[in-house]
């Protein structure tokens, strides 16, 4: 758990968060980089968790 902390505190460190925010402009849509990489990656995660089949027990019934 020590080692999980430490790990994101240096990947905390190395983004810079003081500075004035960029935003992406697509017509009206303006959404920060930030943002849009968190949902990037929640729309990779379901579509991961979709795919992704479900262990199921061996043998048997496979329901």
């Amino acid at each position: 758990m020590t080692l999980l902390l430490s790990l994101v505190s240096m990947f905390g460190a190395l983004v810079n968060l003081n500075g004035p925010g960029n935003y992406l402009h697509i017509g009206f849509v303006q959404i920060s980089y930030g943002n849009l990489s968190v949902i990037i990656i929640l729309i990779i995660l379901f579509v991961l968790a979709v795919l992704v089949p479900f262990p199921h027990r061996k043998g048997g019934d496979p329901r």
